[in-house]
């Protein structure tokens, strides 16, 4: 059974497109998304992060630390105590992805009333 929440969803596309619609697939769902946000502010045990982000299940917190440490955007630190402290922290590759992430966030923040907009006058033509 594949542990990874996300596929390579990529593959049909234009070989120069593919890099990027894999990255938009890997960190177009809320939680990736959450979790790089919430570990931005540095590392944190899995119990922290299951607190900070509402509405995550264990699994799917799980599920999405795995795909982003395969990414290689993630690195989960094991501490050999009683009981084990696992802790996560971004990587530079993570943390390279800020700006554009920073980018596109205040994009969708000035284009939302545009796009909902838009959205109305749409679904009011009954297409």
């Amino acid at each position: 059974m594949n542990k990874h929440i996300f596929k390579d969803v990529a593959t049909h596309l234009p070989e120069h497109c593919q890099p990027t619609a894999d990255i938009l697939s890997q960190f177009g769902g809320k939680w990736p998304l959450a979790v790089f946000g919430t570990l931005n502010g540095g590392p944190k045990r899995f119990s922290e992060l299951a607190e900070e982000i509402r509405g995550i299940s264990q699994r799917m917190l799980t599920l999405t630390l795995r795909t982003m440490e395969r990414d290689g955007m993630v690195i989960r630190r094991v501490t050999p105590v009683v009981p084990p402290r696992v802790d996560y922290e971004l990587t530079e590759r993570a943390r390279s992805l800020q700006g554009p992430l920073t980018a596109l966030h205040h994009w969708a923040n000035a284009e939302a009333e545009g796009i909902a907009e838009s959205r109305r006058e749409f679904d009011a033509r009954g297409e």
